[in-house]
């Protein structure tokens, strides 16, 4: 039967995986859900004897079912390629008995590689699919990670073009620098003067803006995202929680059936709402713990049932997760409240116009599966210095993060239960904030001049990421307003 998908805020319009995927966001404003999460239909025994590739198939097949078995496997064959520097893509690294999921080792050293190197496939055969005619305009809010990777994913694919928005002020060095040199003719980036907040706002306004998509049309474009608000780029993040499940139970770390818990650190929920979906599939899940850093709006979601971005915008260390309105929860919102797309309009209608919603008692009593914890700057930068110190491995400030949330967890609750903590990049994409925290003499230095010295210490080699921007021109140097952000993709375009 094939799996269809429908919005969160009420538009009753059902549509295909292709057509979830081209849109990226429905009509009404809504992100599209699939109108049940599907079980897998292997057992984890089985997947444990899997490559990555092959879980990747038994997941994705379950959600994509207007894929062909030919097409899907072709995507995710493109996708998982030599770009990846390790055969086992996404590998499970042990550290003081606990299990660091290592997502960053794709062509841009973070997380998003694992999702935004197989959606320009997945995107242009469902254009195909569909019989599109229409040129696709990736249009993206970027954190950080997200812009590049899905550049590097998008770069030169016929019948694409990628729009990237960043705050100019709001990444590190090498997040910056990674996107403004980025080549291919299809590509632009903009720096805005706002916060990842402003760039995403804008960019989900210019979705929702009918008589620009009409203007759009008749030129010849259509939007469509890459941000994980687009189900093609969540499905992809549900496997590595599948995968790594299987991997400790192929090494006899746990036995079939064992919960286990997994820690995120978490900006805007995408990354966590995979492990949720991954759970809801089969895969045994004893806690979901979401770290947040300073920017802690869902540490205290989770604590007090109210969602309230009415708080500063603080910019920390960590800049992927400096977010405060977390676009993915709307997905849980609507999962926890029965699939009841009124009730979740609802409560996006009062974050749109007070700041704030409060879960109803019965929502709140569904996410018990949930644990939440927060660190600031001055203990994330311990964290990076203890692990570095009792283990020789380096961890970047985001994970650093999750590390620490998940050391308060554990002391605690006493809970021992075998836990995998996502590790979402590349120290090397943060080289001065970790460098810093591991050694005062370090401190204040440019994050390109201790490359050579981070390496040194990780006994890790340079990535390929890095080495490769070092000497390479700006490609990309457009600063604008907010408020500008149209203007920007009209110029672009030739609108």
């Amino acid at each position: 039967m094939e799996l269809m998908y429908q919005s969160t805020r009420g538009d009753s319009t059902k549509v295909s995986a292709s057509q979830a995927i081209l849109k990226g966001l429905a009509g009404d404003g809504g992100l599209f859900v699939p109108e049940s999460i599907p079980q897998l239909d292997v057992s984890l025994e089985a997947v444990s004897k899997m490559s990555y590739k092959e879980a990747a198939y038994e997941v994705m097949k379950l959600f994509f079912t207007d894929f062909t078995e030919t097409e899907l496997k072709s995507c995710i064959e493109k996708a998982y390629d030599e770009k990846f520097d390790t055969g086992e893509i996404a590998p499970l690294v042990e550290k003081e008995g606990v299990y660091y999921l290592e997502l960053f080792h794709g062509a841009t050293i973070a997380f998003k590689d694992m999702a935004l190197s197989i959606l320009p496939h997945l995107l242009t055969t469902s254009a195909k699919k569909n019989n599109i005619d229409n040129e696709i305009v990736i249009l993206t809010a970027t954190s950080g990670d997200t812009g590049k990777a899905a550049l590097a994913g998008f770069a030169d694919v016929e019948g694409t073009r990628i729009i990237v928005f960043y705050p100019k002020n709001g990444v590190s060095r090498i997040q910056e620098r990674q996107m403004v040199t980025q080549k291919g003719v299809n590509t632009s980036v903009i720096g805005i003067t706002g916060n990842f907040d402003d760039a995403q706002s804008g960019v989900k306004a210019m979705f929702n803006n009918r008589e620009l998509a009409k203007v759009m049309d008749s030129h010849g474009y259509q939007f469509s995202s890459a941000n994980s608000i687009n189900i093609g780029r969540l499905v992809p993040q549900v496997v590595y929680y599948v995968y790594s499940y299987s991997r400790l139970l192929a090494d006899g770390v746990i036995k079939n059936g064992e919960p286990v818990n997994f820690v995120v650190p978490t900006g805007n929920f995408g990354n966590i709402l995979a492990a949720y979906y991954a759970k809801n599939m089969g895969v045994p899940v004893n806690k979901l713990i979401c770290a947040s850093n300073e920017n802690k709006v869902l540490f205290d979601f989770f604590e007090t049932g109210v969602y309230d971005k009415n708080r500063d915008f603080i910019l920390t260390s960590s800049p992927s997760m400096d977010i405060l309105v977390s676009s993915n929860l709307e997905r849980l919102l609507y999962k926890i409240a029965g699939d009841d797309a009124r009730a979740t309009g609802q409560m996006m209608d009062l974050l749109a116009k007070e700041g704030r919603y409060a879960l109803a008692p019965a929502m709140r009593k569904q996410l018990d599966c949930f644990a939440c914890g927060w660190a600031d700057e001055e203990k994330t930068a311990a964290e990076i210095k203890t692990v570095y110190k009792n283990t020789g491995y380096v961890l970047d400030t985001h994970t650093a993060v999750a590390s620490a949330v998940y050391r308060d967890y554990r002391q605690k609750t006493g809970d021992s239960s075998v836990t995998v903590i996502a590790s979402t990049a590349s120290p090397y994409k943060f080289g001065t904030s970790v460098m810093g925290a591991i050694s005062e003499e370090y401190k204040g230095k440019d994050d390109f001049t201790l490359i050579d010295e981070l390496c040194r210490l990780s006994h890790t080699a340079i990535p390929k990421a890095i080495s490769e921007i070092q000497n390479v021109p700006v490609l990309h140097s457009t600063v604008c307003e907010t408020a500008d952000m149209q203007k920007e993709v009209e110029k672009i375009l030739g609108l």
